[in-house]
């Protein structure tokens, strides 16, 4: 995306910011990206605990409150700026929970191309995804597993996608 001057939305959650502060202020210092709000520990965002993919969601109305809220702060103090999109693990959330969400003053963001399925496609497979792309499509895609290919995928699939004349925007720009 860099080497290309494409802009995107990036959602990043507390435990990867944790892990990864070097790389979160490249990005954030960065005018391609636009920081997100992706949770405080990746939990799907709900007031009963509901499971999605094997991650245990958030069990109560605190507990969403906090997946949410948490994050958003570190962000906030990290970049000066409070993230407007939150995206919960999983992209699952209930209907209290969205509400949640808005009243905490996110707006909730899905997808609609899913390009990795978790950062477990081969190559192929991502850069097939993200052929699938219509105009307005929202792409999700991981960097959390820089083993995996989807990397490489993307290259692939965001080079042909530039060739048939698509261009893409960050998330805030698309209004």
């Amino acid at each position: 995306l860099i080497a290309r001057s494409i802009p995107a939305t990036l959602f990043l959650n507390g435990r990867w910011i944790d892990k990864n502060p070097g790389i979160f202020q490249k990005l954030a210092s960065n005018p391609l990206f636009e920081i997100a709000n992706h949770g405080t520990r990746h939990k799907p965002l709900s007031v009963t605990g509901r499971s999605v993919y094997g991650i245990n969601g958030t069990q109560n109305i605190a507990e969403a409150v906090a997946e949410v809220e948490i994050n958003a702060r570190k962000i906030k103090s990290l970049t000066g700026k409070r993230p407007r999109f939150f995206r919960s693990g999983t992209a699952f959330y209930d209907e209290i929970s969205v509400k949640i969400a808005h009243t905490l003053g996110h707006e909730v963001a899905g997808y609609s191309v899913l390009g990795d399925a978790g950062a477990t496609y081969s190559r192929a497979q991502v850069k097939k995804a993200l052929l699938s792309a219509k105009p307005g499509d929202i792409i999700l895609l991981h960097m959390n597993r820089p083993g995996g290919m989807t990397a490489e995928g993307t290259k692939d699939g965001v080079l042909a996608l530039l060739a048939k004349g698509y261009r893409f925007v960050k998330l805030s720009l698309s209004d």
